[in-house]
């Protein structure tokens, strides 16, 4: 059984169909690699799984029971956790702060939920951060923060939006060895990225869409030489 199923997912804003009939399964313990251009439907599909917007029509399951219609804080109780594109941390709370207020998901008191920050930090390597405000990070650091705000939460199924982007490629590959680490954690990843050296290289599967709908699936080579994909990124007058 997998993790997570979308099942016919539609999601339309009035007459504009964001998401067209998208189904791919994530299994257990894989890396599965969400891409297309920009405005192909990757983030408002992450915001579908977490309800933040209402699916139009279809279903999605996690761990074999349907969460079409939960609110957005039982999807994450149940066990999927994620980041943003656009990091917005607790500017003005440090960076142990941030994190405490993320672990309160799973944990009743402060001082739990401190001693769960204070794991997670040193495990994204921001435990020298701790004590700083958040704002004061530099964009690596505020995307690993980001990650460490969704592990507080303690997920199963961890939902990685663009956490590469904006960074030197010194900090890309920081940003792969993490994310491969809390895969072999236990931890499933659906990612969206644009980066390539990154989505080659730590995805298992790769599932493509382009206008709300999917247009390929499989290994990253066979996702890479798919000629849809590549007049999907590089128009259909691209001779490879």
């Amino acid at each position: 059984m997998p993790l997570l199923e979308l099942k016919n997912v539609f999601k339309a804003f009035g007459g504009l169909m964001a998401v067209n009939d998208v189904s791919f399964k994530v299994e257990k313990g894989e890396i599965l690699g969400l891409i297309g251009p920009n405005g192909s439907g990757k983030t408002t599909t992450f915001n579908c799984i977490c309800q933040f917007f209402p699916i139009t029509s279809g279903d999605i399951v996690f761990n074999g029971k349907s969460i079409k219609g939960l609110k957005t804080h039982q999807i994450c109780q149940a066990g999927i956790g994620r980041t943003f594109q656009v990091v917005k941390p607790l500017a003005r709370m440090t960076v142990r702060d941030n994190v405490t207020a993320s672990a309160f998901c799973r944990v009743n008191s402060i001082r739990e939920a401190q001693y769960e920050a204070d794991k997670i930090l040193e495990y994204c390597h921001l435990g020298m951060s701790s004590a700083k405000p958040a704002k004061s990070l530099p964009i690596a650091g505020r995307k690993r923060l980001e990650i460490a705000r969704a592990l507080a939460t303690r997920p199963t199924l961890l939902l990685l939006d663009e956490t590469a982007a904006g960074l030197n490629p010194t900090e890309v590959d920081e940003a792969i060895a993490l994310i491969k680490r809390i895969r072999d954690d236990g931890i499933t990843i659906l990612v969206v990225e644009h980066i390539m050296k990154v989505i080659m290289t730590i995805s298992d599967r790769i599932h493509a869409i382009n206008f709300g709908q999917t247009i390929a699936e499989g290994t990253p080579q066979e996702v890479a030489d798919n000629k849809a994909v590549i007049e999907a990124y590089l128009g259909e007058d691209y001779e490879g």
